[in-house]
C-alpha cells in the first residue's frame, strides 16, 4: 500500500455512505492521531485501539443524527500524496469552507488541526480536509 492516509479516509468514506455504525482501519500512529482529532472535534462517536497481533486496528463508531440518518462527516477530502505533498506556513493557513470545517495537518509538533497550527505559528503538511 502506497497511501495509508488515503485508504483510511476511503474505509470512512465507505462506511459512512453504507451507514455502518462501526468501521475498523489497520493502525499507525498517524491514523491514531487523525482519529483523535476526529473524536475531539465532533465528527465520531468514539473510538478504541485494538492491540491485536503486529499492528492492531482501530474501531471507529460513527455519528449520525438520529432523525434522518446524515453523518456527522459530510466529506473526507485528501490533499497531500505520497507524489505530491502540500505544505502551508501559518499565514496562509486554508480555510476550508471558510471556518466551518477543519484541515488536519502534520507538523513538527504533531498532528493537530489548521487553527491549532495557526495559533502556534507554525506551518506544516495538509494531510486533509473534513466538514
Amino acid at each position: 500500500m502506497t497511501d495509508p492516509i488515503a485508504d483510511y479516509l476511503t474505509r470512512l468514506r465507505n462506511a459512512i455512505s453504507a451507514k455502518h455504525r462501526i468501521v475498523e482501519v489497520p493502525a499507525s500512529n498517524l491514523k491514531k492521531e487523525i482519529t483523535k482529532i476526529l473524536f475531539d472535534k465532533g465528527y465520531i462517536l468514539n473510538y478504541m485501539f485494538v492491540e491485536d497481533g503486529p499492528q492492531g486496528t482501530i474501531k471507529i463508531a460513527l455519528k449520525y443524527d438520529a432523525a434522518n440518518k446524515v453523518s456527522a462527516i459530510k466529506k473526507l477530502i485528501r490533499v497531500s500524496s505520497p507524489g505530491l505533498r502540500k505544505y502551508t506556513g501559518y499565514k496562509d493557513m486554508p480555510r476550508v469552507i471558510n471556518g466551518l470545517g477543519i484541515a488536519i495537518l502534520s507538523t513538527s509538533k504533531g498532528v493537530m488541526t489548521d487553527k491549532e497550527a495557526a495559533d502556534l505559528k507554525i506551518g506544516g503538511e495538509v494531510l486533509c480536509y473534513v466538514y
